[in-house]
């Protein structure tokens, strides 16, 4: 199983940081007209913020999603981090944190992050790999258990 490596890290790092800040960007100055499908191939995308575990400072993140189909208003992503070894930073932020914000185009709202436990994680994976299969070869790239995130919309 390849592993990553700290250069390998710090390259995925920064690549990440420089187009997700200027996907976010676009995002937000178009309520996500420019942005919620920033690929052109149908993947929908929200816009995660979390509160940093170690910085306290507030963390946009765009993740493609997926509604919960058995749960309407409740979202699915993938904590996958392109296959790395670690888990990505807006997860250790979240797991430290679980109350965070999320955007759908214009619709701002409050939500409750969760881990999906295995049976829950095996019915909904689907809802993004079967879609996107980058997400099957993620598994296969790590020996770290990728992360299924349910966002819980908060009533009020």
């Amino acid at each position: 199983m390849p592993q990553d490596t700290p250069e390998i890290a710090q390259r995925r790092d920064e690549s990440y940081r420089r187009s997700s800040g200027e996907h976010v960007a676009r995002y937000l100055a178009t309520d996500g007209v420019e942005g919620y499908d920033d690929n052109g191939n149908g993947a929908p995308t929200l816009l995660l913020f979390t509160t940093g575990h170690r910085t306290g400072n507030e963390v946009i993140s765009p993740l493609y999603y997926a509604e919960n189909p058995e749960r309407p208003g409740e979202y699915v992503i993938i904590a996958s981090y392109a296959g790395s070894d670690t888990h990505p930073k807006w997860y250790l932020n979240l797991e430290a944190r679980p109350r965070v914000h999320v955007q759908i185009r214009a619709d701002r709202f409050a939500a409750t992050a969760r881990t999906a436990d295995a049976a829950e994680k095996a019915r909904l994976w689907p809802l993004l790999a079967d879609r996107f299969s980058f997400y099957n070869g993620y598994l296969k790239a790590t020996d770290r258990d990728i992360p299924l995130v349910v966002l819980e919309r908060v009533a009020g």
